[in-house]
């Protein structure tokens, strides 16, 4: 029996990662909005010992209202209230470095992480597609090479903000009338390519030192930047060739810049629709597959595939003459992984659309919750994960049967934990074998004095 323990993440969506889930009887439209359905999933996860779970986002609105409900609760406000409703699980909210200032966000994300007592942690995107830069008063989407340069400024910054308090800088000396130590207050002053940030932040140094560093761009840009800051990886792979690869390689990025390892968690993102047999579990699928509304995934897939409206036929293959990865400025790792999806098993736009209407690119299986375990299981003692996005099909009943039925299973086989340990006051960071990052100028100051 191995003791290698799955990270488990939990990868909330509305009603659902499937785009016609809404569509279901038992589906609630307005669940996008609703702080009852996302602290019932909290729960669910809590329940199933996961470590994390995640809300994903963007500053605009994405895609026709049409297709599916659209808009949702800012996630470190919607965070913040499911703190207050959990005691363990870890939460992880995505906040762009393209359309945020280091200063707000970091005081934002070590509120959160004292008020959960030390459960946040943040998936850094760099934001791609006009609609967003355009909200921001640009006129197009910057460049990918130079949303990578602005993210790694940002995080720099950030580091520099978390640590700008010294743990012990609160003494509290009512006897002295001394509150805080000024000596350990250490404002970044810094001045930079994208941006200058003079103060110290005005929030003290948080439980975990700074929240979990979550990133998800897998392309040659995204994989530096992991390997440089994350401590953990949401990446989409089709097949455990795929995957091995880019675990490989992610490992071997992250030691060559000095890092261990093993302080970077790899999770792909797996969409589970779960049948009591494997013929329901397909019926399940098909289900889903009959409420999808074409037209909308072949607008959206030609706004991926950067094509002109109308280029693509429902039932051809996807044009042989579409642009190289290296010309795409959007999402590009993923525009990769659905071409070569098309391609390497000849679907047609309307089997693509289909295959996509799941998980948007990630790993859609269905089956019985032992075949679902024995996947997930075969992926992490081969090298392909560390653990996995969990992202049901639909919301919340495929979460409530991965739980009751699918973790069981893990469990038995030894290898997912049957409680939460630490008590309450485990961080996300511990939960994931990750020290507690030393405050730099703690770390220089020794330093120095060795000299």
């Amino acid at each position: 029996m191995t003791t290698r323990q799955l990270h488990l993440n939990a990868f909330l969506m509305t009603t659902g990662h499937h785009e016609a889930s809404w569509r279901l009887p038992e589906s609630d439209p307005y669940a996008h909005v609703s702080l009852a359905h996302y602290v019932h999933l909290a729960r669910t996860a809590e329940r199933g010992t996961f470590d994390s779970l995640f809300l994903a986002d963007g500053p605009q609105l994405w895609g026709s209202v049409a297709q599916r409900p659209a808009g949702a609760l800012e996630p470190l406000t919607l965070l913040t209230a499911l703190a207050t409703a959990t005691e363990h699980i870890g939460l992880i909210a995505t906040a762009s470095t393209s359309y945020n200032s280091p200063y707000n966000l970091a005081r934002k994300f070590a509120s959160l992480d004292i008020i959960s007592g030390g459960r946040a942690g943040w998936n850094i995107v760099t934001t791609a597609g006009e609609e967003a830069a355009r909200n921001f008063g640009l006129a197009a989407e910057p460049a990918h090479a130079e949303r990578y340069a602005r993210a790694s400024e940002f995080l720099d910054v950030a580091l520099k903000l978390w640590d700008s308090w010294e743990d012990d800088a609160i003494v509290a000396d009512k006897a002295r009338g001394v509150w805080g130590d000024d000596t350990k207050i250490h404002p970044p002053r810094h001045q930079g390519t994208y941006f200058s940030v003079e103060g110290a932040l005005n929030v003290p140094r948080s439980p975990q030192g700074y929240p979990l560093l979550v990133q998800a761009g897998s392309s040659e840009d995204g994989k530096a930047f992991a390997a440089r800051y994350a401590e953990a990886v949401f990446t989409a792979q089709q097949t455990i060739e795929d995957a091995q690869a880019f675990y490989a390689d992610l490992k071997a990025r992250t030691a060559q810049t000095g890092r261990d390892p093993d302080h970077i968690k790899v999770l792909p993102g797996i969409v589970p629709v779960i049948g009591s047999t494997e013929a329901e579990a397909l019926a399940n699928e098909r289900v889903l597959e009959d409420h999808i509304v074409y037209t909308h995934g072949v607008d959206r897939l030609e706004r991926l595939l950067q094509l002109e409206p109308g280029t693509l036929e429902l039932d051809a293959l996807l044009p042989a003459d579409l642009p190289p990865e290296s010309a795409i400025e959007g999402a590009k790792s993923r525009y990769t992984l659905i071409v070569e999806l098309a391609r390497r098993e000849r679907l047609t736009v309307r089997q693509l659309v289909g295959r996509l209407g799941g998980g948007r690119g990630h790993l859609t299986f269905a089956g019985t919750p032992e075949q679902v375990a024995d996947a997930i299981e075969t992926w992490f003692t081969h090298g392909a994960a560390d653990g996995f996005n969990i992202m049901p099909a639909v919301l919340p009943s495929g979460l409530d049967l991965f739980v009751d039925h699918v973790v069981p299973i893990l469990r038995g086989r030894g290898l997912l934990r049957a409680e939460y340990g630490g008590g309450p006051r485990q961080t996300l960071r511990e939960r994931y074998g990750l020290p507690r990052p030393a405050n730099q100028h703690v770390t220089s100051r020794r330093e120095s004095a060795l000299v």
